[in-house]
């Protein structure tokens, strides 16, 4: 290990320290009080140094004592339902040490290290086997819904030398010895660490298709996102984000859920520590957090910690993938990741570009989000990490270089509007600013387990949207009187779709979660009606007839008034509303022979 070196020169979290022979992005720790810090930069014998807590009272001369390995992730059982800090610092821990104003310099792990667990080793290892990186040495039953696969870390290669035999291990005990040719006998624990900056390596990239699920109508039905996708959510303040978030949290078909508040108010933050734990798991009847990991980094802790919290989350992600499941990331937000990225170049005087952000932000963008995708892991099975980051633009503007970049990465990008928030329209999901690019490969799926017709549903609704945007402009310029029968249907078809299927209640017991089963069968129910209707208007049936039928404000409520599982009294409701539109028909053509 290098030997201690001092502080030369202090500027907010940027440090200057003179370190011979340090390594790059290798872990510190600064005077007295123990800052925790990173190298981010060396010139000869000096590091420069971002600190992760504040350098208040730090002063030139202190030491600073590497610690040998660099901003890594501890990764093993006892992760979920855990809340860590932007540096893996668990948040219970702390407060029970400290109290609510946790002191600089203390330093808990991560894991809890005497906590027992039950050790199942695989049937399949035997003495002298040739072991490969990530391959599973046994499993330990981290929550009543998740089972825990103990891995290999995926750079030790070599001889399995012993392994433990089925019983209870903390994470200080030996489970298993490998003999590896470069650095001996290896001696492996429930837990090992990994470079939170280094992205997790896997056998090769699946090309297996599967949407990600949400229950929520306006993302699954008509902007989907793949399992392993890249996603965003950007909006204004006020337009919902917190809440379309959590209720991805909540209902999404993911095994694992991992939240990164990074730089969010804390108020917000404390909104989610509080609900999240209340919350029911919908497909294990359990409490959410027995499949949920929360890392908590708010707007009033350094800057630069921000930074670290969007790789720590990700990494965990890139681990629970490893395992084989499939694992859904929301960071909370991108923009203030980018915002501590700035800071950190003005005090080094990198040259600014776009209002102020440094050069390198579309690449550091791009390097997180192509850590998602879905994969064959080293084990031989398969996982997907899918990242959905949430942006904030100020003023709500897409135009600025977060919203730009990230619309240039990603491939499905769920726009907040503020007009919508403003009118009590959730999810306040623009269907004019968002797209998604999985819509192919998700028709797949939906022609296989749902309807062959949904892609065209689909494209018939967002057209009908259009129209109405559209007509909605000369309405505004000339009044209603001024369009055709035709064109009155539209605008009503287009505000039943905006009532009735994109509209969604989060507190609803009914609307919370919609199968896509049921998200389907509404969206049919409404073409139906729209084409049914337009055939009438075609036949000379007046419009204002197809206006006052009751029927309309029925199909309003039928997201409210039908469960998932009541998609046959959905169908019966779709021919009751055939035969009404049927009767008036003939009903028209009697009057007017």
């Amino acid at each position: 290990m290098t030997d201690a070196g001092t502080v030369i020169e202090i500027n907010g979290p940027l440090v200057r320290a003179r370190l011979p022979g340090i390594a790059s992005g290798e872990q510190v720790r600064l005077g007295e009080m123990k800052l925790s810090g990173e190298v981010i930069g060396l010139d000869d014998d000096r590091a420069l140094i971002q600190v992760y807590e504040s350098t208040e009272m730090l002063r030139p001369g202190e030491t600073v004592t590497p610690l040998g390995y660099p901003l890594s992730v501890e990764l093993g059982p006892g992760l979920l339902g855990g809340i860590f800090d932007g540096i893996q610092r668990p948040l219970t821990s702390l407060r029970e040490q400290a109290g609510d104003y946790i002191p600089r310099g203390l330093d808990v792990p991560a894991l809890e290290r005497d906590r027992p667990w039950a050790f199942t080793p695989d049937p399949d290892l035997r003495a002298g086997q040739e072991m490969r990186g990530g391959m599973i040495l046994g499993t330990v039953q981290e929550t009543a819904s998740t089972e825990h696969r103990i891995l290999m870390p995926p750079d030790i290669h070599g001889e399995l030398l012993e392994l433990a035999t089925a019983g209870e291990y903390n994470l200080k005990q030996v489970i298993a010895r490998v003999h590896t040719p470069l650095n001996g006998i290896q001696e492996l624990r429930l837990f090992h660490r990994w470079p939170v900056r280094i992205p997790r390596p896997y056998a090769k990239r699946d090309n297996g298709i599967a949407p990600l699920l949400t229950g929520q109508r306006i993302l699954d039905t008509f902007f989907p996102l793949l399992k392993g996708g890249k996603g965003a959510i950007p909006g204004p303040f006020g337009a919902g984000k917190t809440m379309l978030q959590q209720q991805i949290a909540r209902w999404t078909n993911a095994d694992i859920v991992i939240y990164v508040g990074c730089g969010e108010r804390g108020n917000e933050l404390v909104d989610i520590l509080d609900s999240f734990p209340e919350l029911t798991d919908p497909y294990s009847g359990r409490s959410l957090m027995e499949r949920t990991l929360l890392v908590a980094n708010t707007s009033n802790m350094p800057v630069v910690a921000r930074e670290a919290s969007i790789y720590l989350g990700v990494t965990l992600a890139e681990y629970y993938r490893d395992q084989g499941h499939d694992v859904v990331m929301l960071a909370d937000s991108t923009s203030r990741w980018a915002e501590a990225l700035r800071e950190v170049a003005g005090r080094l005087g990198q040259m600014p570009v776009e209002e102020g952000y440094p050069a390198y932000l579309a690449s550091r963008l791009a390097s997180f989000y192509e850590r998602a995708g879905r994969v064959d892991t080293l084990s031989g099975g398969s996982g997907s990490v899918s990242l959905i980051g949430a942006v904030s633009p100020p003023g709500g503007d897409f135009s600025e270089p977060i919203t730009n970049h990230t619309k240039d990465i990603i491939q499905t990008f769920w726009a907040l509007s503020k007009p919508l928030a403003d009118a009590r329209h959730y999810p306040s999901v623009s269907w004019t600013e968002s797209f998604s690019d999985a819509v192919e490969a998700a028709a797949r799926w939906w022609s296989k387990n749902v309807d062959e017709s949904w892609q065209e549903k689909r494209s018939l609704a967002l057209n009908l949207l259009s129209r109405a945007e559209e007509l909605a402009r000369i309405i505004n310029l000339v009044g209603a009187e001024a369009l055709s029968p035709m064109q009155r249907w539209t605008v009503e078809m287009a505000s039943l779709l905006r009532e009735g299927l994109l509209q969604q209640n989060a507190l609803d017991e009914v609307d919370s979660y919609c199968s896509p089963q049921k998200q389907f069968a509404l969206l049919d129910l409404m073409i139906s009606l729209y084409q049914q209707g337009q055939a009438l208007i075609k036949a000379d049936v007046p419009v204002s007839a197809l206006l006052a039928l009751p029927l309309l404000s029925r199909a309003r409520r039928c997201k409210d008034l039908y469960g998932n599982d009541q998609l046959q009294e959905l169908e019966a409701l779709g021919a009751e509303f055939r035969e009404q539109l049927e009767k008036l028909r003939q009903e028209y053509e009697e009057q007017n022979p």
